[in-house]
């Protein structure tokens, strides 16, 4: 599965697939029947539920859940906007590949298959305070290395990033996509503070200022002001959703590309949880517009998907309870009164 240009893009995610009815219906109709009182899991039973619909299947499985982290670079790190070099980008992915990030041992922990995406690191994006991020063609190759990082058999797929200056670019998708003042979805990032501080929330501003009569829906705003790795997110959760593979999305960064998505198509992101509620500034406030409730609040903010990676724990749970419970009847457990 490819797009081969912006309109193409438009066009499918019109014709995304639904739910599996009959799945869901399958899990709501078992999990009453399991030995403890209604609700009494809480959102595991939502998430054992929302698994078989997107699945297909009931019941839901947790075999083969995967990790993808995409990286990028980005112009407008020339700005100022980063406490760190563009140089760290790539320094992280050799980390990444050696097995000595976060994100590594997380999925160690979850055994969980990871696999990072590079995206042309030595060719960094326009700085969109000047230009648009990405051409078509580029927004469209990115992309697709987005859609073509997520094989068929899988049950689960974890989306995360890396790229320094990100954070700038995630805020100013979401500026342009929901209006108030930069300052109001821009955060420290990487440790940016003080005078450095004035300087990404005014480029944040200036961004959207510059881009905003192009912008008619997240798409554009995705175009004109991300990153390739934010695109590949968008693309690997399309994908993801015409291969019935349910999503986990990891913090800010991630929900921004996530949310250009939905911005263009109401509804594209039913397939996907919000992992955790990011420490990055406006992450909270991105999630009340999506009304979407992350799984987790923990208080990070690395990204690499290693929120989305500690929620599979969850996921398993979930499944484990929805599958390995006894019913009543089963068990021989006598079921409450009527």
């Amino acid at each position: 599965m490819t797009i081969s240009s912006l309109d193409d893009l438009r066009a499918q995610l019109r014709q995304l697939p639904g739910p599996d009815n009959q799945a869901l219906e399958k899990a709501n109709a078992r999990e009453p029947q399991l030995t403890k009182p209604p609700g009494s899991l809480g959102r595991l039973e939502q998430l054992a539920a929302w698994l078989s619909a997107w699945q297909g299947t009931h019941p839901p499985r947790m075999e083969r859940p995967r990790a993808r982290v995409f990286a990028g670079n980005h112009g407008v790190v020339g700005k100022g906007v980063s406490a760190y070099p563009s140089e760290v980008t790539q320094q992280m992915v050799y980390g990444f590949e050696a097995g000595t990030a976060a994100i590594n041992q997380l999925c160690k922990t979850f055994d969980i298959e990871l696999q990072v995406v590079a995206l042309d690191l030595d060719r960094p994006t326009a700085d969109f305070t000047q230009a648009a991020a990405l051409t078509e063609a580029e927004f469209v190759d990115a992309f697709n290395a987005g859609m073509d990082a997520v094989p068929a058999e899988t049950d689960l797929i974890c989306l995360g990033e890396m790229g320094i200056g990100n954070t700038t670019s995630a805020a100013a998708i979401c500026h342009a996509l929901y209006g108030g003042h930069a300052a109001d979805w821009t955060g420290a990032g990487t440790g940016v503070a003080g005078a450095a501080m004035d300087i990404k929330i005014a480029v944040v501003g200036d961004g959207v200022t510059r881009h905003q009569a192009a912008i008619h829906d997240g798409i554009d705003a995705l175009r004109h002001l991300g990153g390739r790795e934010l695109v590949a997110i968008a693309g690997a959760i399309v994908a993801a959703r015409q291969n019935r593979v349910p999503v986990m999305i990891d913090g800010f960064i991630s929900s921004a590309a996530a949310a250009a998505l939905e911005a263009s198509q109401p509804g594209a992101l039913d397939h996907c949880q919000i992992a955790h509620a990011s420490a990055e500034k406006g992450h909270r406030q991105l999630l009340e517009v999506l009304n979407k409730q992350p799984l987790l609040d923990l208080g990070m903010r690395l990204g690499e998907g290693s929120g989305a990676a500690l929620a599979v724990g969850l996921v398993r749970a979930a499944v484990d309870c929805h599958r390995g419970m006894a019913t009543f009847a089963e068990a021989g457990v006598s079921d409450k009164e009527d």
